[in-house]
């Protein structure tokens, strides 16, 4: 209940303070091609129900049937305006819309795409769908550099296969078993302070991690002292 309720409260206060900003970015969005200034890819939510997430429309018309479904900080796709909406993640705050719906919350793990994301997931990686996605989370503030790390690779879905969603899932599947609002509310802290310092907001995310009872190995990742190890997903058999 506390959960939900926070979830409502912020997000409305998010859209009230935000309606400027979302005003104009999405007037210059549409006066680059006359195209629709919002981006409503269908996402797979809670239970495995899919739903239309909100996004500013980052990338040219079109763009999700062109190309890999991962996106890299070249990513010809991405317009001008896209990559400074990306930069300050401008583009996720009509997600906030999607959590008034109860589609969404404030925290918890990242919406997949079915084709190429959920339909790949091993039977552990399905309890990430037990609760709703979120807006952010340990591993959004983990790899908010996630197009960078992908960039200049010949086949960025590869890659994110390899180094990014075997961490992600275990970082989500964490969350899930051992949530407490408290540590939503660390979270949301995080992900601010982020914006600012992605150094100092790793070393709060090790802080939750470490009370967690985190493995050392998924504490050392996070840490991101290193190149990200190649791993397999959770759960998987070979």
């Amino acid at each position: 209940m506390a959960k939900r309720l926070f979830d409502v409260l912020l997000s409305l206060a998010m859209l009230i303070l935000a309606a400027p900003v979302l005003a104009l970015a999405m007037t210059l969005i549409w006066a680059q091609d006359r195209r629709s200034p919002l981006f409503m890819g269908v996402r797979v939510g809670r239970d495995g129900r899919d739903f239309r997430m909100a996004k500013l429309r980052s990338m040219t018309a079109d763009s999700e049937f062109k190309g890999a479904a991962s996106t890299t900080q070249s990513d010809s796709r991405i317009t001008p305006l896209g990559h400074v909406l990306r930069r300050w993640k401008l583009d996720e705050l009509p997600q906030f819309w999607n959590v008034l719906r109860g589609e969404m919350s404030i925290v918890g793990p990242r919406p997949n795409t079915r084709r190429g994301g959920v339909d790949n997931y091993t039977a552990r990686e399905m309890r990430l769908l037990s609760v709703r996605p979120g807006i952010t989370d340990l591993a959004s503030i983990l790899f908010a550099d996630e197009a960078e790390i992908l960039d200049g690779a010949a086949d960025p879905d590869a890659l994110y296969d390899e180094v990014i969603r075997p961490w992600k899932s275990r970082l989500g599947l964490l969350y899930v078993e051992r949530r407490t609002f408290w540590i939503d509310l660390r979270i949301v802290g995080l992900t601010a302070l982020g914006a600012l310092s992605h150094a100092a907001a790793l070393e709060g995310v090790d802080a939750i991690l470490e009370e967690l009872a985190a493995s050392d190995e998924l504490r050392l990742v996070c840490r991101r002292g290193a190149p990200l190890p190649r791993a397999e997903p959770p759960g998987y058999a070979a």
